[in-house]
């Protein structure tokens, strides 16, 4: 049965007007997105299939354009605006850091890094550049790796901070594959970071470690 078939009370973007988003379901949220199924299929079933293939929505959103297209229904189309969407919101949420300062927000920050790395396949590693009151001047992707490693250059992430006259840094990096809990290398490449941007009296505020929905602060556990 399609949606338009439904009573008005029951339709996913007539809830979801009435009641707010947080009244839907994963499948009635995809479904809004969606916006029709397809033969046979109502566009809530299409979501159902869509997360039971992938297993999760953090893994839907991370999937490539060639799996995305896999599902029955859905092409290109689809995975470009769902792919607009995601980066509306880390601009929504680096919008958020800039209006204040990160220091005394981490959740923002916590929140921010989660919609940038916690879908990625290969490790990625990021520098949240800061001005002299901690405000987010430019956050940006310097290194990407494979699935489990990354190589990592001190003197370019010094010179990416003096080019934006950055007070401050805060790093961040993802395990596609693990847990955040940073291994040995982690360390030893903070301990570097910190003291190469010490020569150039740039701070290393923090450095978090992304896996899926869990992120580990070095400076909440003493590590930096």
């Amino acid at each position: 049965m399609r949606i338009t078939d439904w009573p008005e009370h029951q339709r996913p973007r007539e809830r979801l007007l009435r009641e707010g988003p947080q009244a839907l379901s994963d499948a009635e949220l995809l479904a809004v997105f969606l916006r029709t199924g397809v033969r046979g299929k109502s566009a809530v079933d299409m979501g159902s299939d869509m997360l039971r293939q992938f297993g999760s929505l953090r893994a839907l959103f991370g999937a490539t354009q060639q799996e995305f297209a896999a599902v029955p229904g859905i092409g290109g189309a689809k995975f470009a605006q769902l792919q607009a969407v995601m980066e509306l919101a880390r601009r929504a949420l680096s919008e958020e850091l800039k209006a204040g300062a990160a220091l005394s927000s981490p959740q923002a920050v916590k929140t921010y890094l989660r919609a940038a790395l916690a879908g990625k396949r290969h490790e990625s590693f990021h520098v949240l550049f800061l001005d002299v009151k901690n405000r987010l001047i430019e956050a940006r992707e310097l290194f990407r790796g494979t699935l489990t490693h990354t190589s990592v250059y001190p003197r370019e992430v010094v010179r990416e901070a003096l080019a934006r006259n950055a007070a401050a840094v805060m790093l961040a990096h993802n395990h596609p594959s693990g847990t955040p809990e940073p291994s040995e290398s982690d360390l030893l490449l903070t301990r570097a970071l910190v003291q190469a941007l010490a020569l150039v009296d740039i701070r290393v505020l923090d450095h978090f470690v992304v896996a899926g929905s869990r992120v580990h602060s070095f400076a909440e556990h003493g590590q930096i």
